[in-house]
């Protein structure tokens, strides 16, 4: 895996590699949300994306360029869910041990999925700490490879690869891209592919009010934690990393944060308007540019969606 910051070779090469065993996902518009926000907005479906969510394309990434001697023991990770389902997903492509540390309050239908594309999975309490101290535990039992769900190059250049097809896939040239933001992997995949393949497309974040830890450390120039940490959305009770950090402070425009009542009516807005199946942490984007709609009327804007594993026996409305 490469210790080199994606450049536009790098994630072109990602998209080559990953391609064929993902969905090139559509890109949506709606007329009721054009409407409302009074601009045009085209939303990247990564919700319809295998697994489910984007995490499908750094999963796969990280695990193709790996070498034989790098499979021969497996790979492991942590995740609440999604990357947990990403690294299972490509493990069994290439026939590889994963061995997933999820913590115990995982989304069920989350759980279940690893447990389908064949991950071992060893449960932990929701704290970093004790993410980092099970999936060590495993990598001295097994010898396993450690694939970071959000720090790491090969991860990063992957999740590029959805903003990438995004812009080819429009048009003309969007103004603005919005992504949501936990650990930063699919931000600063975006703020990349932005930078190479639209250099006029600004970048901006969504981020819940009860995990903001990123736009914190956009203001400060270092890495902070959230001062408290509770959110609807799972998917981004995460810290940022040394990878992901600067390539956001360089590249994204700003960091905007929501409420979870935000969040819940953007799922609203997706579900009944669009029929589309969008979990909390995948509608961040969409609350974001609604409450800040004023400063983006008139433009073009691009949204990823970015997963659809919703617990459907713990809907929020």
């Amino acid at each position: 895996m490469s210790d080199t910051v994606p450049n536009r070779e790098i994630i072109e090469a990602a998209h080559k590699l990953v391609k064929s065993y993902i969905h090139r996902t559509p890109v949506l518009t709606s007329g009721f949300l054009n409407d409302l926000c009074e601009a045009e907005i085209f939303f990247k479906c990564e919700n319809l994306q295998k697994i489910g969510a984007f995490k499908a394309r750094g999963g796969l990434n990280a695990i193709l360029s790996l070498s034989k001697e790098q499979l021969k023991n497996g790979v492991t990770t942590h995740s609440s869910g999604n990357h947990a389902q990403a690294i299972a997903f490509a493990a069994a492509k290439v026939g590889a041990k994963a061995y997933i540390v999820m913590p115990d309050n995982s989304p069920l239908v989350k759980i279940k999925a690893v447990e389908g594309y064949g991950g071992q999975i060893t449960f932990c309490k929701n704290t970093p700490e004790e993410r980092e101290h099970t999936v060590q535990q495993i990598i001295k039992e097994t010898g396993a490879t450690f694939i970071h769900p959000f720090n790491n190059y090969a991860v990063i250049a992957g999740q590029a690869t959805a903003a990438k097809e995004l812009i080819e896939d429009c048009k003309e040239p969007l103004d603005i891209i919005f992504a949501p933001v936990g650990g930063g992997g699919l931000l600063s995949g975006t703020a990349l592919s932005s930078h190479y393949f639209s250099p006029g497309t600004k970048v901006y974040a969504g981020e819940p009010e009860g995990a903001a830890d990123a736009v914190l450390s956009f203001r400060s120039d270092k890495i902070e934690k959230a001062p408290y940490v509770k959110t609807i959305a799972d998917g981004l009770l995460t810290y940022l990393g040394d990878k992901t950090f600067p390539i956001i402070k360089q590249h994204v425009t700003d960091i905007l944060t929501v409420s979870d009542e935000e969040i819940i009516q953007a799922m609203r807005y997706l579900w009944e308007r669009m029929k589309l199946v969008v979990e909390p942490s995948g509608a961040v984007s969409l609350a974001a540019f609604i409450k800040n709609k004023d400063r983006f009327k008139g433009q073009k804007v691009g949204i990823i969606l970015t997963g659809g594993n919703v617990d459907l026996g713990k809907l929020p409305f």
